[in-house]
């Protein structure tokens, strides 16, 4: 499907409903890869003609029906075009994300939010925290989304969201200012602890872990995302090793560190095997996340270094 066709196709088109079942069979039948907010053709389809629409989340089952303008079906189709021919995943094309009940913005800076560490955060971190946390570090923050989530699941509490990233922290300070937090929660460009003095009750961090092989057999809608937030060595462990060498000094004595390392978890566990990392379940599924606390860091500093 290429622009030049869009004028054919808008004469053959006239319901919300014709949309999303074209667009649905086109994306099938391009065999796009669906892991960006939606797992199916139908969900990307309907996302992208509701956001053409200006429609939102709203009124779904009530305008599916409803005839569409020559100019609304050619906004619908460009989106379509956008999506298959660059495979751009549909946060990206719509401008929005949602994670853990929360909208946010994404652009081509960020990572697409989509870590299970959301079920978490919905729990308050439930039972790995002793008490609420007054200070919180989200490392590796991107787009600020699981920061921003942990200040609201902890009203009174303090929140700095670091990354690398420069053009990141951009997206994070546009989504704390749309979130109305920016009384607590702050950015900090730094490179992992580098720039950061403050300790912490609770460290939140989603890094980079993809191994080089797993990066290279990713699919295109990856590598749309910044390879400096997926990336990380051989073994994707990279980031993760620095971390845990650091983390206990930017802790509070009942402090808890808290890391996605995904499917580089088995090689997380074949470097350190006297770690006692707990790692986590989730109902929505998701792996590959660890619990660690302060003493266990400080009781394996050894290994780590």
């Amino acid at each position: 499907m290429t622009a030049k066709i869009i004028p054919e196709i808008v004469d053959h088109l006239h319901t919300v409903r014709d949309y999303i079942r074209f667009g649905t069979s086109r994306f099938n039948e391009a065999q796009l890869y669906f892991g960006h907010g939606s797992d199916n053709a139908w969900d990307d389809a309907l996302a992208l003609v509701l956001h053409a629409l200006h429609l939102g989340e709203q009124g779904r089952e009530q305008i599916l029906d409803a005839r569409l303008t020559p100019g609304e079906g050619r906004a619908i189709l460009a989106l379509f075009i956008r999506r298959i021919e660059g495979r751009i995943p549909v946060p990206y094309l719509t401008g929005e994300a949602w994670f853990a009940g929360l909208k946010f913005k994404v652009d081509e800076r960020v990572l697409i939010p989509r870590s299970p560490i959301a079920e978490l955060i919905e729990v308050g971190f439930s039972p790995w925290l002793a008490d609420e946390p007054a200070t919180i570090l989200d490392l590796c923050t991107g787009g600020g989304c699981i920061g921003i989530g942990c200040a609201y699941a902890f009203p009174d509490a303090q929140v700095v969201l670091s990354d690398i990233s420069a053009d990141a922290l951009v997206v994070a300070g546009e989504n704390i200012e749309q979130h109305n937090v920016s009384s607590r929660v702050k950015t900090v460009e730094s490179d992992l602890f580098a720039d950061i003095t403050e300790r912490f009750d609770l460290i939140v961090s989603n890094p980079p872990y993809v191994d080089a092989p797993d990066y290279g057999a990713m699919p295109p809608e990856y590598h749309c995302e910044p390879a400096l937030a997926l990336e990380s060595g051989a073994d994707g462990l990279d980031f993760t090793r620095r971390l845990l060498r650091e983390a206990a000094d930017h802790l509070y004595d009942n402090g808890v560190l808290v890391v996605e390392v995904g499917n580089s978890a088995v090689h997380l566990e074949r470097a350190f095997p006297d770690v006692p990392f707990t790692w986590l379940e989730f109902e929505r599924g998701g792996c590959g996340v660890f619990v660690l606390t302060r003493a266990e860091l400080l009781t394996h500093a050894a290994d780590f270094a």
